[in-house]
């Protein structure tokens, strides 16, 4: 049963890792455009959309080299540890 827990907190603990960078730069972007929505009393929903979205795949696109090695890491101690996982 240790061995279940272990293995679910490192996968959500990767798992937060993985997705910090694109929902804090989301965050951020939204932010910033609340902002300017505020400052000029534009109202428009559609506005925030767009921007969030290029600035996630800008974001995914360039943190993708450092997750995937993270993703690969947990899977490598993974697979080296099935069989202590197994008895």
């Amino acid at each position: 049963m240790d061995y279940f827990i272990s293995i679910a907190k490192q996968a959500l603990f990767l798992a937060l890792i993985m997705t910090a960078p694109p929902v804090l730069v989301a965050m951020i972007v939204g932010l910033v455009i609340s902002i300017v929505q505020a400052t000029t009393q534009i109202q428009e929903q559609t506005l925030t959309f767009v921007p969030k979205l290029v600035a996630v795949v800008f974001t995914i696109i360039l943190t993708a080299e450092l997750l995937t090695g993270q993703l690969l890491s947990y899977s490598h101690w993974l697979f080296d540890n099935f069989a202590q996982y197994v008895k």
